[in-house]
């Protein structure tokens, strides 16, 4: 049988592509769509031909669905969460899940209690590239990781991302927006925790008409081991460019034998390696992964694994974000 997924929320467009993959979907179908936000609700209409509930979620959350696709923004999708989670459905959502390490904390706790699988859209773990990258890293060819660096600049796209991104608490803060996909692949790459954060900062610098807004991102880190991690994942690259970059979620993987790297843009991963003088270019890559299916599984089977590394993620994130929120003059 299908996965029966309600719809709550499209103050972003990342839930597009959650909504186009399940109405494509075998494993999985729409029960229902629900948005109270006007504008947000003739967007969708319009663009993706969303046909709307006039159900409320209270309503919606009485009935067989299995699980809640969630779209809201940044600041209320703790809470909706938590009511699904509550009412005892599993919960698929757009990054972040949620806005404050106290949220998280209840969403673990009763995803835990009552065995609820949640999934992210924790897409970069999924690319090509990040699949081979973890099969030439898990050889062993390259050694131990001794540092990580990547970037992860967005455009801001003042004046066309969604307002409320502006609004005291719904933003949340841009390493645990932003920053959480690295944090993710970090983790992947590696099999490492975060282990502790030697720096961490934001601030306000391209949104001239919102000052409050800290859209510039930095950290360093390190990992269990004593790898270290830097990172930029700021709103700060250029349009139209900006996907198309290098630096577009860019990684470095700084091993014991060399150096592997890749991004992207590119269809590819490079490896540098020691006692070798040109660098060894890997095109073929393996196919995609799918976040859908693996959500699928994973609320059919007892498995928590998928569950587990998003609560995992989201903490070292908001850790993250709630260390650069802490601005020390000297």
């Amino acid at each position: 049988m299908k996965l029966k997924i309600l719809f709550n929320g499209f103050r972003h467009g990342h839930i597009d592509g959650l909504y186009q993959r399940v109405a494509t979907s075998d494993i999985a179908e729409i029960a229902g769509c629900i948005e109270p936000h006007s504008e947000a609700r003739a967007a969708a209409e319009k663009k993706l031909g969303v046909t709307f509930s006039d159900k409320s979620y209270e309503e919606w959350l009485k009935t067989d669905i299995d699980a809640v696709a969630i779209g809201n923004a940044y600041g209320e999708r703790g809470q909706m969460i938590l009511k699904a989670l509550s009412a005892g459905k599993h919960v698929i959502a757009d990054k972040p899940i949620c806005t404050s390490l106290k949220e998280l904390e209840e969403i673990a706790s009763i995803s835990r209690e009552k065995n609820l699988k949640i999934a992210c859209m924790l897409d970069l773990r999924y690319l090509p590239q990040t699949v081979k990258a973890c099969e030439i890293l898990d050889s062993g060819a390259l050694g131990e990781i001794r540092n990580i660096s990547f970037n992860g600049q967005h455009p801001l796209a003042y004046g066309t991302r969604p307002t409320w991104y502006f609004e005291k608490g719904m933003h949340g803060g841009t390493i645990n927006d932003l920053g959480i996909h690295g944090v993710d692949l970090v983790r992947m790459l590696s099999h490492k925790e975060f282990a502790s954060i030697d720096a961490a900062r934001v601030w306000n610098s391209y949104a001239y008409r919102d000052k409050d807004f800290k859209d510039c991102a930095l950290f360093m880190a390190r990992l269990e081991g004593g790898a270290g991690v830097m990172a930029d994942v700021s709103y700060s690259a250029p349009l139209p460019s900006a996907f198309s970059l290098p630096s577009y979620w860019e990684f470095r993987i700084w091993c014991e034998k060399g150096l592997l790297t890749f991004n992207w843009a590119e269809a590819a991963v490079t490896v540098y390696a020691e006692g070798r003088a040109e660098p060894v270019r890997y095109t073929k890559l393996p196919a995609e992964g799918d976040y859908l299916s693996e959500f699928a599984k994973e609320i059919q089977s007892n498995a928590r694994d998928m569950t587990e590394n998003i609560l995992a993620s989201s903490h070292t994130a908001l850790t993250l974000q709630a260390q650069a929120d802490k601005e020390v003059l000297l």
